[in-house]
């Protein structure tokens, strides 16, 4: 097996990435339809085929060509005829379908308490208050030994806490009524955003991203990401939890012959968006230290600029497609990516940005000491594999053939935060708290599940269940709210003026 995937050839020779630095991470940068797919592509399946799992998400689903060999395009051939290569051989590449919808993919799923609530807050876009709230009621949760796997569970622990507001503040600092109800809706419109597939269980088997078939060559995971990128911070969060799972999890091997996963990150503006400083550090920690597990992390974006200088200065292995520089602000990030690459007496590198044909790119491999190249301008291999998406035949039969088939599919609710206090309520207020007769109207739901429980004893329940039901049909009314008012004001003890 080489040591060394051949990704383009420049004037002199090829440009080669060598496998013992592909953990070093990278970076693929270039305009809209300079040609970053492509080598997106062919990176992933050279990777593959020297045994090297690739998980990687699709933003326009033209990736899931990878599942099936190449042939009969036009811009392929022409590519390889400009190379001079007598002919292509074309391959499919093992690969594996997720999608958190669980429509173009096996279901990928986490639990809350696995995503934990410092992501969380960021898809919920919390202030460092609600987040504090939402810290301790995550606590909370641990201390009680109650499991928060999916938003059921979630909401359940909010309601208790803030029920529980002044028993909990000794130990856990104030919660609010105003964070719990700012943290709730925000689980709303999660949930209206399509959050709730995200999830519960079965959870990721993180072992099923890293896995080689029978011949050795490693697995493509593909994200289906047409729709989830609509929502940039679920998007966004998502593959940084799987980025930070990944580093909790593996266990430390130093530098190694060849990494054992190679993660993309498309659309990697989305990550650094409006992110907290909390949730930098945590970026660039995982980004620091994820290599020494041997995982490499690939950034794919339009701008160099897009990437805080934190971790644009830990990626050591680059391709930059042209940029163009029609503002003054483009033209800043021209000079900004110009500067970036170690100098080519040769190459003008500011304007050679500006120039590149689609399909070229400004080129710089570590070498084997790990030290940046010199740059290069390189023709980008052609792929191997399909340039473009499959059909939903096709993509349904990979799905079925998967290894993984059937098993993501099947959801389990197994007992959690939601059952126990569910559990707890019911307990508590018992079946005879249930009036009679009008499934629509609940008296506790008036009064508090406490107010009735003391005075049941005190006042017959058949005369208060019917001045309850009378007050419900009344209460639309500026009269019957006037009743009802009256009515709580005698049952409570209270006086009006």
């Amino acid at each position: 097996m080489s040591d060394k995937l051949i990704i383009a050839q420049s004037r002199r020779s090829t440009l080669d990435l060598l496998l013992p630095m592909a953990n070093r991470h990278g970076l693929i940068a270039g305009a809209t339809g300079t040609g970053k797919t492509v080598t997106l592509q062919v990176l992933a399946e050279q990777f593959s085929r020297v045994g090297i799992p690739v998980f990687m998400a699709d933003i326009k689903g033209d990736l899931s060509g990878l599942s099936q060999p190449g042939g009969g395009n036009i811009k392929v051939e022409a590519r390889a005829k400009e190379l001079g290569l007598a002919s292509i051989e074309y391959a499919d590449n093992p690969v594996i379908y997720w999608d958190v919808f669980g429509q173009k993919g096996h279901p990928l799923r986490a639990t809350i308490s696995d995503v934990g609530p410092v992501l969380l807050a960021r898809i919920l876009n919390l202030n460092d208050t609600q987040t504090g709230v939402l810290t301790a009621v995550f606590k909370v949760a641990d201390d009680q030994g109650w499991l928060l796997l999916d938003l059921k569970d979630l909401r359940a622990m909010l309601q208790y806490a803030s029920q529980n507001a002044q028993k909990l503040a000794a130990q856990y600092g104030n919660i609010s009524a105003a964070s719990v109800g700012a943290i709730q809706r925000g689980l709303l419109q999660l949930e209206h955003e399509g959050g709730e597939h995200l999830f519960g269980e079965p959870m990721l088997n993180f072992a099923d991203l890293l896995q080689t078939n029978a011949d050795g060559r490693g697995v493509i995971s593909i994200l289906s990401a047409e729709t989830l990128h609509n929502t940039p911070r679920l998007y966004a969060t998502l593959l940084l939890w799987l980025l930070s799972e990944l580093y909790e999890n593996l266990p430390e091997v130093g530098d190694l012959d060849k990494p054992k996963l190679v993660f993309f990150f498309d659309e990697a503006h989305l990550l650094f968006n409006d992110a907290p400083r909390v949730l930098l550090n945590k970026i660039e920690q995982v980004v620091r230290l994820i290599r020494s597990k041997a995982v490499g992390i690939y950034f794919v974006s339009q701008n160099p600029l897009d990437i805080p200088d934190v971790i644009l200065g830990q990626l050591g292995n680059r391709v930059q497609h042209a940029l163009r520089a029609f503002t003054p602000k483009d033209q800043k990030a021209v000079k900004s990516a110009a500067q970036t690459f170690r100098p080519n007496p040769q190459i003008d590198v500011e304007a050679a940005i500006t120039e590149l044909a689609v399909g070229d790119a400004l080129i710089s491999f570590l070498d084997e000491k790990g030290r940046p190249q010199p740059v290069e301008i390189g023709k980008i291999f052609p792929p191997m594999s399909r340039l473009g998406p499959v059909t939903d035949l096709e993509r349904q039969k990979i799905i079925r053939k998967s290894s993984i088939s059937g098993y993501y599919e099947e959801i389990i609710d197994r007992e959690s935060a939601y059952e126990i206090l569910k559990d707890q309520v019911e307990k508590k207020t018992g079946k005879e708290m249930q009036p009679e007769g009008d499934p629509g109207f609940d008296w506790r739901d008036i009064l508090g599940k406490k107010e009735v429980s003391k005075r049941s004893g005190r006042q017959p329940q058949g005369i208060i269940e019917s001045m309850a039901r009378s007050a419900a049909r009344t209460v639309g009314t500026e009269i019957g709210r006037q009743i009802m008012r009256g009515i709580l004001g005698s049952i409570l003890g209270k006086t009006r003026r």
